[in-house]
């Protein structure tokens, strides 16, 4: 893999979480997370600054069809992936053995939404007869952090918008190395504009994310019944960083 140096190198500084950060994208063939399957996929390292010192990417066959609506987002046809992919089962693989090492190392990995993308990850892996990473930690999600500290800012939090917001330019949305690497910086434009009270230690962020996701959740369940969207007794499902 390519951040064994990284990992021999570097360790988030004590007191500054995310000193040192891996970042994780993944482009799908839907949004069931049980059901759709990894198509393209964005692993990287960045410093403090932002900058790249590592990364990885794959292109999959996914081993069904690509749906037009998918193809249309992230621009991976059918034929594109049975041509150029490589078989879904290596590609899973390594991007888990590429995640569970950056973790092992205390590197926190920044996913966009990230019950999302790991809970693919995971089902993948099943489907496919590996190990999947069950619990991984510890994890920044910059959705969870900007619902947080700014709870009551109106519109869409799409990666794009909320990217523009904190200043962070995104120039090709759905683009798994493109979204992952702006989340990255999005994540470092948090911690430096709450910087007064962003946890200062991996494991103490991990957590308060698992608090505010399942709150979040509650509040949103608690509107949704509100407007008739979903029944008096259903709740969203809160679980962070995987369902």
């Amino acid at each position: 893999m390519p951040f064994d140096d990284i990992i021999a190198r570097y360790a988030p500084v004590a007191g500054h979480p995310l000193s040192r950060l891996a970042v994780f994208d993944l482009e799908t063939t839907g949004v069931d997370v049980a059901r759709d399957r990894i198509v393209t996929a964005y692993v990287g390292v960045l410093d403090e600054s932002g900058a790249v010192l590592a990364s990885s990417e794959w292109l999959a066959d996914p081993g069904i069809e690509i749906p037009a609506g998918a193809a249309a987002v992230h621009g991976i046809t059918t034929e594109m992936a049975r041509a150029e992919g490589r078989p879904a089962r290596q590609v899973v693989g390594e991007i888990t053995e590429a995640l569970r090492a950056l973790l092992d190392a205390g590197i926190p990995v920044v996913a966009y939404n990230a019950p999302f993308d790991f809970s693919v990850l995971k089902n993948e892996a099943v489907r496919h007869a590996l190990a999947p990473i069950a619990n991984p930690s510890p994890v920044v999600d910059p959705l969870v952090v900007d619902k947080h500290h700014d709870t009551y800012r109106r519109g869409k939090r799409t990666l794009d918008i909320v990217a523009e917001h904190y200043g962070i330019p995104l120039d090709d949305a759905h683009e798994a190395s493109a979204d992952a690497i702006a989340a990255g910086r999005v994540a470092l434009a948090q911690a430096s504009r709450y910087a007064s009270d962003f946890p200062g230690s991996l494991a103490e962020l991990h957590e308060k994310q698992v608090s505010w996701a399942a709150e979040q959740a509650e509040s949103l369940s608690r509107y949704f019944v509100k407007i008739g969207k979903i029944d008096a007794g259903e709740t969203i499902d809160g679980s962070w960083p995987i369902r």
